[in-house]
Protein backbone atom coordinates (compact mmCIF):
# COMPACT_ATOMS: atom_id res chain seq x y z
CA UNK A 1 0.00 0.00 0.00
CA UNK A 2 1.43 3.84 -0.86
CA UNK A 3 3.16 5.41 2.26
CA UNK A 4 1.67 8.38 1.38
CA UNK A 5 -2.11 7.10 2.00
CA UNK A 6 -1.45 7.08 5.93
CA UNK A 7 -0.61 10.76 5.54
CA UNK A 8 -3.45 12.05 2.88
CA UNK A 9 -5.23 10.38 5.79
CA UNK A 10 -3.98 11.91 8.43
CA UNK A 11 -4.23 15.11 6.24
CA UNK A 12 -8.01 15.02 5.67
CA UNK A 13 -7.89 14.42 2.09
CA UNK A 14 -8.59 10.28 1.85
CA UNK A 15 -10.48 8.23 4.19
CA UNK A 16 -10.93 4.50 4.40
CA UNK A 17 -14.77 2.94 4.45
CA UNK A 18 -12.46 -0.34 5.44
CA UNK A 19 -9.67 -1.68 7.11
CA UNK A 20 -9.30 1.82 8.97
CA UNK A 21 -7.02 1.00 11.70
CA UNK A 22 -4.26 3.91 10.21
CA UNK A 23 -6.89 6.78 9.85
CA UNK A 24 -7.53 6.00 13.27
CA UNK A 25 -3.90 6.92 14.38
CA UNK A 26 -2.98 3.31 14.47
CA UNK A 27 -0.22 3.37 11.74
CA UNK A 28 1.39 -0.51 10.52
CA UNK A 29 4.49 -1.01 12.24
CA UNK A 30 5.50 -2.98 9.45
CA UNK A 31 4.90 0.93 7.28
CA UNK A 32 6.83 2.94 9.87
CA UNK A 33 10.01 0.40 9.63
CA UNK A 34 9.84 0.20 5.71
CA UNK A 35 9.16 4.08 5.47
CA UNK A 36 12.63 4.30 7.40
CA UNK A 37 14.95 1.43 6.31
CA UNK A 38 13.96 2.13 2.58
CA UNK A 39 14.87 5.43 2.67
CA UNK A 40 18.43 5.55 4.40
CA UNK A 41 19.03 1.90 2.86
CA UNK A 42 18.11 2.52 -0.73
CA UNK A 43 17.17 6.25 -1.34
CA UNK A 44 19.95 8.14 0.80
CA UNK A 45 22.52 5.40 -0.08
CA UNK A 46 22.21 5.07 -3.36
CA UNK A 47 22.14 8.63 -3.63
CA UNK A 48 25.39 8.41 -1.31
CA UNK A 49 27.08 6.33 -3.85
CA UNK A 50 26.29 8.19 -6.72
CA UNK A 51 27.64 10.89 -5.16
CA UNK A 52 30.94 8.75 -4.68
CA UNK A 53 30.98 7.62 -7.98
CA UNK A 54 30.90 11.10 -9.80
CA UNK A 55 34.00 11.85 -7.65
CA UNK A 56 35.59 9.56 -8.77
CA UNK A 57 34.72 10.20 -12.06
CA UNK A 58 35.16 14.03 -11.58
CA UNK A 59 31.98 14.46 -12.45
CA UNK A 60 30.70 17.42 -10.34
CA UNK A 61 27.17 17.78 -12.56
CA UNK A 62 26.67 13.93 -11.22
CA UNK A 63 27.44 14.55 -7.73
CA UNK A 64 24.98 17.80 -7.49
CA UNK A 65 22.34 15.93 -8.82
CA UNK A 66 22.88 13.28 -5.64
CA UNK A 67 23.35 15.98 -2.90
CA UNK A 68 19.82 17.06 -3.97
CA UNK A 69 18.76 13.42 -3.96
CA UNK A 70 20.23 13.33 -0.35
CA UNK A 71 18.62 16.47 0.57
CA UNK A 72 15.18 15.55 0.30
CA UNK A 73 15.72 12.10 1.51
CA UNK A 74 17.46 13.19 4.78
CA UNK A 75 14.68 15.61 5.15
CA UNK A 76 11.69 13.24 3.92
CA UNK A 77 13.47 11.11 7.33
CA UNK A 78 13.53 14.08 9.58
CA UNK A 79 10.24 15.41 8.90
CA UNK A 80 8.09 12.06 9.66
CA UNK A 81 10.30 10.69 12.45
CA UNK A 82 12.10 14.25 13.66
CA UNK A 83 15.59 13.54 15.28
CA UNK A 84 17.19 11.26 13.08
CA UNK A 85 20.60 9.52 11.83
CA UNK A 86 22.65 12.16 9.26
CA UNK A 87 26.27 12.49 10.46
CA UNK A 88 26.97 9.11 11.08
CA UNK A 89 24.09 7.65 8.81
CA UNK A 90 26.30 6.51 5.76
CA UNK A 91 29.35 5.56 7.24
CA UNK A 92 28.77 2.02 7.30
CA UNK A 93 32.76 1.49 5.34
CA UNK A 94 33.63 3.16 8.99
CA UNK A 95 32.82 0.67 10.96
CA UNK A 96 29.66 2.37 11.98
CA UNK A 97 26.09 0.31 12.38
CA UNK A 98 24.94 2.16 15.04
CA UNK A 99 24.30 5.87 13.62
CA UNK A 100 23.77 8.47 16.31
CA UNK A 101 20.47 10.69 16.30
CA UNK A 102 21.12 13.94 14.88
CA UNK A 103 18.77 16.83 16.62
CA UNK A 104 16.10 17.55 13.63
CA UNK A 105 17.77 21.08 13.37
CA UNK A 106 21.45 19.76 12.92
CA UNK A 107 19.47 17.57 9.96
CA UNK A 108 18.45 20.48 8.56
CA UNK A 109 21.78 22.79 8.49
CA UNK A 110 22.71 19.73 6.73
CA UNK A 111 19.96 19.89 4.41
CA UNK A 112 21.11 22.88 3.88
CA UNK A 113 24.32 22.77 3.51
CA UNK A 114 24.27 19.89 1.20
CA UNK A 115 22.08 22.03 -1.12
CA UNK A 116 24.35 24.63 -1.15
CA UNK A 117 27.16 22.70 -1.94
CA UNK A 118 25.10 20.97 -5.02
CA UNK A 119 24.48 24.23 -6.41
CA UNK A 120 28.01 25.16 -6.20
CA UNK A 121 28.57 22.18 -8.56
CA UNK A 122 26.25 21.82 -10.90
CA UNK A 123 27.16 23.22 -14.61
CA UNK A 124 30.54 22.89 -13.43
CA UNK A 125 31.60 19.95 -15.77
CA UNK A 126 30.97 16.66 -16.55
CA UNK A 127 27.43 15.18 -17.48
CA UNK A 128 24.46 13.52 -16.49
CA UNK A 129 23.07 11.10 -19.03
CA UNK A 130 20.14 11.64 -20.36
CA UNK A 131 18.84 8.16 -20.22
CA UNK A 132 19.52 7.28 -16.72
CA UNK A 133 17.96 10.50 -15.54
CA UNK A 134 14.38 9.86 -14.74
CA UNK A 135 13.53 13.42 -13.63
CA UNK A 136 15.22 15.38 -15.73
CA UNK A 137 16.45 13.74 -18.84
CA UNK A 138 20.11 15.04 -18.08
CA UNK A 139 19.17 18.77 -18.26
CA UNK A 140 21.65 20.39 -15.21
CA UNK A 141 19.65 23.42 -15.37
CA UNK A 142 16.58 21.99 -14.09
CA UNK A 143 18.07 19.91 -11.25
CA UNK A 144 19.50 23.47 -10.31
CA UNK A 145 15.75 24.99 -10.33
CA UNK A 146 15.49 21.18 -8.08
CA UNK A 147 17.95 22.28 -5.42
CA UNK A 148 17.03 25.77 -5.13
CA UNK A 149 13.00 25.05 -4.86
CA UNK A 150 13.84 22.32 -2.37
CA UNK A 151 15.73 24.88 -0.45
CA UNK A 152 12.93 27.24 -0.46
CA UNK A 153 11.01 24.57 0.67
CA UNK A 154 13.04 23.93 3.73
CA UNK A 155 13.76 27.44 4.99
CA UNK A 156 9.95 28.11 5.28
CA UNK A 157 9.57 24.64 7.15
CA UNK A 158 11.79 26.40 9.23
CA UNK A 159 10.62 29.60 9.09
CA UNK A 160 8.65 29.54 12.35
CA UNK A 161 11.43 28.89 14.49
CA UNK A 162 14.61 30.85 12.89
CA UNK A 163 14.68 33.92 10.96
CA UNK A 164 15.41 32.40 6.73
CA UNK A 165 14.31 36.09 5.13
CA UNK A 166 17.07 37.03 3.90
CA UNK A 167 17.95 33.36 2.37
CA UNK A 168 14.65 33.21 1.21
CA UNK A 169 14.91 36.82 -0.46
CA UNK A 170 18.45 35.52 -2.13
CA UNK A 171 16.62 32.52 -3.44
CA UNK A 172 13.75 34.42 -5.08
CA UNK A 173 16.96 36.82 -6.65
CA UNK A 174 18.82 34.10 -8.18
CA UNK A 175 16.42 33.28 -10.43
CA UNK A 176 16.81 29.38 -10.32
CA UNK A 177 13.37 28.93 -8.68
CA UNK A 178 11.01 26.62 -10.82
CA UNK A 179 8.77 28.91 -13.38
CA UNK A 180 6.25 26.49 -14.61
CA UNK A 181 5.09 23.33 -13.74
CA UNK A 182 7.57 21.61 -16.97
CA UNK A 183 10.20 22.14 -14.45
CA UNK A 184 8.83 21.30 -11.59
CA UNK A 185 10.69 17.55 -9.48
CA UNK A 186 7.96 14.52 -10.32
CA UNK A 187 8.51 10.83 -11.37
CA UNK A 188 6.33 9.87 -13.97
CA UNK A 189 5.51 6.37 -13.71
CA UNK A 190 5.06 3.68 -15.79
CA UNK A 191 2.09 2.75 -17.80
CA UNK A 192 2.22 -0.70 -16.32
CA UNK A 193 2.76 -2.53 -12.63
CA UNK A 194 5.75 -3.04 -11.29
CA UNK A 195 6.92 0.81 -12.46
CA UNK A 196 3.22 2.37 -12.17
CA UNK A 197 2.01 5.33 -9.48
CA UNK A 198 1.73 3.26 -6.26
CA UNK A 199 -2.00 4.47 -6.07
CA UNK A 200 -2.97 2.97 -9.36
CA UNK A 201 -0.24 -0.32 -8.24
CA UNK A 202 -2.70 -0.74 -4.63
CA UNK A 203 -6.09 0.88 -5.31
CA UNK A 204 -6.95 -0.37 -9.34
CA UNK A 205 -4.39 -3.47 -9.73
CA UNK A 206 -4.26 -4.61 -6.29
CA UNK A 207 -8.34 -3.77 -5.91
CA UNK A 208 -7.73 -1.90 -2.56
CA UNK A 209 -11.25 0.24 -2.90
CA UNK A 210 -10.71 1.12 0.40
CA UNK A 211 -9.64 4.38 0.01
CA UNK A 212 -12.01 6.54 -0.83
CA UNK A 213 -12.12 10.60 -0.36
CA UNK A 214 -12.64 12.42 2.65
CA UNK A 215 -15.29 14.43 3.56
CA UNK A 216 -12.94 17.92 4.11
CA UNK A 217 -11.61 17.67 0.91
CA UNK A 218 -15.09 16.36 -1.05
CA UNK A 219 -16.83 19.48 0.95
CA UNK A 220 -13.95 22.02 0.29
CA UNK A 221 -14.24 21.68 -2.95
CA UNK A 222 -17.95 21.79 -3.60
CA UNK A 223 -18.91 24.69 -1.33
CA UNK A 224 -15.75 26.65 -3.24
CA UNK A 225 -17.26 25.37 -6.93
CA UNK A 226 -14.11 24.28 -7.55
CA UNK A 227 -13.81 23.02 -10.85
CA UNK A 228 -11.05 19.96 -9.53
CA UNK A 229 -14.13 18.60 -7.78
CA UNK A 230 -14.69 15.72 -10.69
CA UNK A 231 -11.09 15.56 -10.96
CA UNK A 232 -10.30 14.49 -7.86
CA UNK A 233 -13.41 13.27 -7.09
CA UNK A 234 -15.68 9.99 -8.53
CA UNK A 235 -19.52 10.24 -7.81
CA UNK A 236 -20.92 7.57 -5.50
CA UNK A 237 -23.16 5.14 -6.37
CA UNK A 238 -26.10 7.90 -6.23
CA UNK A 239 -24.06 10.04 -8.51
CA UNK A 240 -23.12 12.16 -5.76
CA UNK A 241 -20.09 13.65 -4.70
CA UNK A 242 -19.69 12.23 -1.02
CA UNK A 243 -17.05 12.39 1.58
CA UNK A 244 -16.07 10.45 4.82
CA UNK A 245 -14.67 11.59 7.63
CA UNK A 246 -11.84 10.39 9.31
CA UNK A 247 -11.32 7.58 11.40
CA UNK A 248 -14.42 5.53 12.04
CA UNK A 249 -14.34 2.69 13.59
CA UNK A 250 -16.80 -0.07 12.51
CA UNK A 251 -16.88 0.66 8.70
CA UNK A 252 -18.15 -0.44 6.24
CA UNK A 253 -21.69 0.55 7.75
CA UNK A 254 -25.12 2.00 6.59
CA UNK A 255 -23.51 4.94 6.40
CA UNK A 256 -20.69 5.21 5.07
CA UNK A 257 -19.64 1.64 2.85
CA UNK A 258 -17.87 1.00 -0.64
CA UNK A 259 -20.79 2.69 -3.04
CA UNK A 260 -22.09 6.08 -1.06
CA UNK A 261 -18.46 7.13 -0.59
CA UNK A 262 -16.48 8.90 -3.62
CA UNK A 263 -13.60 7.35 -4.71
CA UNK A 264 -10.68 9.43 -5.81
CA UNK A 265 -10.76 10.68 -9.20
CA UNK A 266 -9.98 8.89 -11.98
CA UNK A 267 -6.94 11.46 -12.93
CA UNK A 268 -5.33 10.15 -9.76
CA UNK A 269 -5.95 6.61 -10.34
CA UNK A 270 -3.69 6.40 -13.73
CA UNK A 271 -0.81 4.18 -13.68
CA UNK A 272 1.99 7.42 -15.23
CA UNK A 273 -0.06 9.55 -12.51
CA UNK A 274 3.67 11.48 -11.63
CA UNK A 275 4.59 10.80 -7.96
CA UNK A 276 6.07 14.68 -6.68
CA UNK A 277 9.52 15.66 -4.93
CA UNK A 278 8.60 19.44 -5.37
CA UNK A 279 5.58 21.01 -7.05
CA UNK A 280 5.65 24.38 -9.24
CA UNK A 281 2.12 24.83 -7.67
CA UNK A 282 3.52 24.12 -4.31
CA UNK A 283 6.31 26.36 -4.69
CA UNK A 284 4.36 29.68 -5.56
CA UNK A 285 1.94 29.50 -2.16
CA UNK A 286 5.07 29.12 -0.19
CA UNK A 287 6.11 32.01 -2.12
CA UNK A 288 3.42 33.83 -1.31
CA UNK A 289 3.32 33.00 2.44
CA UNK A 290 6.95 34.34 2.31
CA UNK A 291 5.79 37.35 0.77
CA UNK A 292 2.53 37.88 3.16
CA UNK A 293 4.60 37.33 5.79
CA UNK A 294 7.34 39.79 5.12
CA UNK A 295 9.93 37.15 4.73
CA UNK A 296 10.81 38.52 0.71
CA UNK A 297 9.88 41.81 -0.74
CA UNK A 298 6.27 42.80 -2.12
CA UNK A 299 4.08 42.39 0.41
CA UNK A 300 0.34 41.92 0.06
CA UNK A 301 0.48 42.26 -3.56
CA UNK A 302 3.34 39.77 -4.70
CA UNK A 303 1.74 37.30 -1.99
CA UNK A 304 -1.52 37.79 -4.14
CA UNK A 305 0.22 37.31 -7.57
CA UNK A 306 1.95 34.24 -6.14
CA UNK A 307 -1.29 33.06 -4.97
CA UNK A 308 -3.52 33.63 -7.94
CA UNK A 309 -0.52 31.92 -10.25
CA UNK A 310 -0.20 28.84 -7.40
CA UNK A 311 -3.88 28.30 -7.97
CA UNK A 312 -3.47 28.75 -11.95
CA UNK A 313 -1.01 26.42 -11.92
CA UNK A 314 -3.03 23.49 -10.50
CA UNK A 315 -5.69 23.87 -12.45
CA UNK A 316 -3.27 23.25 -15.56
CA UNK A 317 -2.02 20.54 -13.89
CA UNK A 318 -5.33 18.84 -13.44
CA UNK A 319 -6.63 19.73 -17.47
CA UNK A 320 -9.17 22.11 -16.38
CA UNK A 321 -10.85 22.86 -19.09
CA UNK A 322 -9.79 26.56 -19.98
CA UNK A 323 -13.57 28.12 -19.70
CA UNK A 324 -13.97 26.33 -16.07
CA UNK A 325 -10.08 27.66 -15.08
CA UNK A 326 -10.76 31.26 -16.01
CA UNK A 327 -14.32 31.60 -14.38
CA UNK A 328 -12.19 30.12 -11.12
CA UNK A 329 -9.79 32.09 -11.17
CA UNK A 330 -12.12 35.06 -11.49
CA UNK A 331 -13.96 34.12 -8.30
CA UNK A 332 -11.11 34.05 -6.13
CA UNK A 333 -9.93 37.35 -5.49
CA UNK A 334 -7.23 39.57 -6.98
CA UNK A 335 -5.84 40.69 -4.12
CA UNK A 336 -5.54 38.60 -0.90
CA UNK A 337 -7.78 40.17 2.33
CA UNK A 338 -5.46 42.75 3.92
CA UNK A 339 -5.98 40.75 7.21
CA UNK A 340 -2.65 38.73 7.32
CA UNK A 341 -4.69 35.70 9.32
CA UNK A 342 -7.31 35.57 6.38
CA UNK A 343 -4.67 35.75 3.65
CA UNK A 344 -2.43 33.13 5.34
CA UNK A 345 -5.43 30.66 5.68
CA UNK A 346 -6.75 31.48 2.11
CA UNK A 347 -3.12 30.85 1.08
CA UNK A 348 -2.73 27.75 3.05
CA UNK A 349 -6.25 26.36 2.16
CA UNK A 350 -5.89 26.58 -1.82
CA UNK A 351 -1.99 25.04 -1.45
CA UNK A 352 -3.46 22.28 0.82
CA UNK A 353 -6.14 21.58 -2.34
CA UNK A 354 -3.16 22.06 -4.67
CA UNK A 355 -1.24 18.58 -2.87
CA UNK A 356 -3.90 16.30 -3.33
CA UNK A 357 -2.71 12.95 -2.86
CA UNK A 358 0.73 13.94 -2.55
CA UNK A 359 -0.02 12.85 1.29
CA UNK A 360 3.65 12.95 3.09
CA UNK A 361 3.65 16.89 1.42
CA UNK A 362 0.27 17.47 2.42
CA UNK A 363 0.39 16.33 5.87
CA UNK A 364 3.59 18.05 6.61
CA UNK A 365 2.13 21.64 5.25
CA UNK A 366 -0.95 20.82 7.51
CA UNK A 367 1.09 20.24 10.74
CA UNK A 368 3.08 23.40 10.15
CA UNK A 369 0.77 26.23 8.94
CA UNK A 370 -2.36 25.05 10.44
CA UNK A 371 -4.57 25.18 7.56
CA UNK A 372 -6.89 23.88 6.87
CA UNK A 373 -8.31 23.60 10.75
CA UNK A 374 -9.33 20.17 9.92
CA UNK A 375 -10.74 18.22 12.90
CA UNK A 376 -9.39 14.93 14.71
CA UNK A 377 -10.26 11.23 13.65
CA UNK A 378 -13.57 10.43 14.84
CA UNK A 379 -12.96 6.90 16.65
CA UNK A 380 -8.98 7.83 16.85
CA UNK A 381 -6.74 6.56 19.30
CA UNK A 382 -5.56 9.95 20.36
CA UNK A 383 -7.81 13.35 20.10
CA UNK A 384 -5.29 14.88 17.62
CA UNK A 385 -3.88 14.63 14.08
CA UNK A 386 -0.76 13.15 14.38
CA UNK A 387 2.37 15.03 14.69
CA UNK A 388 5.04 12.34 13.68
CA UNK A 389 5.39 8.54 13.00
CA UNK A 390 7.28 6.52 15.97
CA UNK A 391 10.20 5.26 15.47
CA UNK A 392 10.92 1.53 14.06
CA UNK A 393 10.35 -1.12 17.31
CA UNK A 394 13.54 -2.75 15.60
CA UNK A 395 15.87 0.64 16.50
CA UNK A 396 15.35 0.11 20.19
CA UNK A 397 16.80 -3.09 19.90
CA UNK A 398 19.85 -2.35 17.54
CA UNK A 399 20.41 0.48 17.97
CA UNK A 400 19.20 0.80 21.63
CA UNK A 401 21.81 3.62 22.93
CA UNK A 402 21.00 6.41 20.61
CA UNK A 403 16.84 5.39 20.39
CA UNK A 404 17.30 6.42 23.87
CA UNK A 405 19.47 9.43 23.88
CA UNK A 406 16.97 10.46 20.81
CA UNK A 407 14.20 10.23 22.85
CA UNK A 408 15.57 11.84 26.09
CA UNK A 409 16.47 14.81 23.68
CA UNK A 410 13.02 14.94 21.65
CA UNK A 411 10.52 13.96 23.61
CA UNK A 412 8.64 10.69 24.54
CA UNK A 413 8.37 8.28 21.17
CA UNK A 414 4.68 9.10 20.39
CA UNK A 415 2.81 10.08 17.60
CA UNK A 416 2.00 13.11 19.53
CA UNK A 417 5.63 14.51 20.29
CA UNK A 418 5.70 17.67 18.20
CA UNK A 419 8.73 18.34 15.70
CA UNK A 420 11.39 21.18 16.01
CA UNK A 421 10.10 22.79 13.34
CA UNK A 422 6.18 22.90 14.93
CA UNK A 423 6.59 23.27 18.35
Amino acid sequence: VFVGGEFAGWAGQIAKVQYNDEQRYVPRESVITSTWSNMFAIGISDADQMYKLGGDEENPNIQGAALVLQAWGYAFVADIYGDSPFTEAMMVSEGIFSPVYDAQETVYDGILAKLDEAMTLLGTGGSIDATSDILYQGDVDKWMGFAASLKFRVLMRMSGVRSVGSELQALVNSGLLFSSIEEEAKLVYTGAAPSANPMYESIVFGTRGEWKCNEQMVDLLANNNDPRLPIYVQPNGDGEYRGKPSGIESVPNNEYNYDNVSAIGLFYLRPESPGFFVSYPELQFLLAEAAQKGFISGGNAAASDYFREGIRASLEFNEVADGDAAAYLLSNPAQLATSADVALAQIGNEKWKALYCQGYEAWSEQRRTGYPDLPAAIDGVINEIPSRFTYPTIESSINKTNYEAAVAAQGADLLTTKLWWNK
